[in-house]
């Protein structure tokens, strides 16, 4: 069934000063809406969540900030994950936010779970799409003179900066895992994907609330299956507060 119609505003972004960075941010959906954040993977945008965002926006106001260094938002001197996760924070105060529901998919999955697990009171429920476990990742990715000669509309030194994290992830990350009180869902993707899914697997055990699907399309899963994607975060929306994971 198609949604009904959403006030899109896909092209025309706002921009949105976090205090950190200013962030082009995409909206959709109607202003009285249960607010949504949709936080991209590594050297994309907000754009990246065209496809769902339409789907989420029938029930929720979204938001899909490009992150710091990426699409239209500002380039900076330092960057990382915990940078990014202060941004968003930034965008929820400047926005008027409270709490929100926040679907991270890869390096926005990170983001996301470091602000449901450092700031517990504004994450409503929370949807990692293929996050990175916090182990290092095998073989690392070491950014390359080619890689850095090549245009492209992100800055290079954030993919070496982010790069740099994955590599050799906090440890401490397993931690902030466990203090995530929202209740979560993790969607992965299958053996088709490169990170380790057994990894990935014990992250949904850590977290307190939070129950694993597979959905065997790769990486991006919900760009390769989109309507399978927004089923399941559809559905996990919907549950009752208090549900148990299954």
């Amino acid at each position: 069934m198609e949604p009904p119609p959403a006030a899109l505003t896909m092209d025309d972004p706002l921009m949105v000063d976090t205090g950190g960075a200013r962030l082009a941010c995409r909206v959709a959906g109607a202003e009285t809406a249960p607010p949504m954040v949709l936080l991209h993977a590594l050297g994309e945008d907000g754009s990246a969540w065209a496809g769902p965002m339409r789907h989420l926006a029938a029930s929720h106001r979204v938001y899909a900030p490009d992150l710091r260094g990426h699409g239209g938002s500002d380039r900076c001197a330092e960057y990382s994950f915990e940078l990014m996760r202060d941004d968003v924070v930034g965008l929820l105060d400047a926005l008027g936010l409270g709490r929100v529901t926040v679907v991270g998919h890869s390096m926005g999955a990170v983001v996301a779970y470091l602000l449901a697990g450092g700031w517990p009171e504004r994450v409503d429920r929370l949807v990692l799409e293929e996050p990175p476990p916090p182990v290092p990742a095998d073989p690392p990715r070491t950014l390359t003179d080619e890689e850095r000669a090549e245009p492209a509309p992100f800055d290079w030194d954030m993919v070496a900066a982010i790069r740099r994290q994955r590599d050799d992830p906090d440890p401490a990350h397993w931690d902030v895992l466990a203090a995530i009180t929202a209740p979560a869902l993790i969607v992965s993707g299958g053996a088709a994907s490169h990170l380790p899914q057994e990894a990935m697997a014990r992250m949904a055990r850590v977290i307190p609330d939070c129950r694993l699907v597979t959905i065997e399309a790769g990486h991006m899963v919900h760009a390769a299956r989109p309507e399978e994607f927004t089923a399941h975060v559809g559905a996990f929306l919907a549950e009752p507060p208090g549900q148990s994971p299954e």
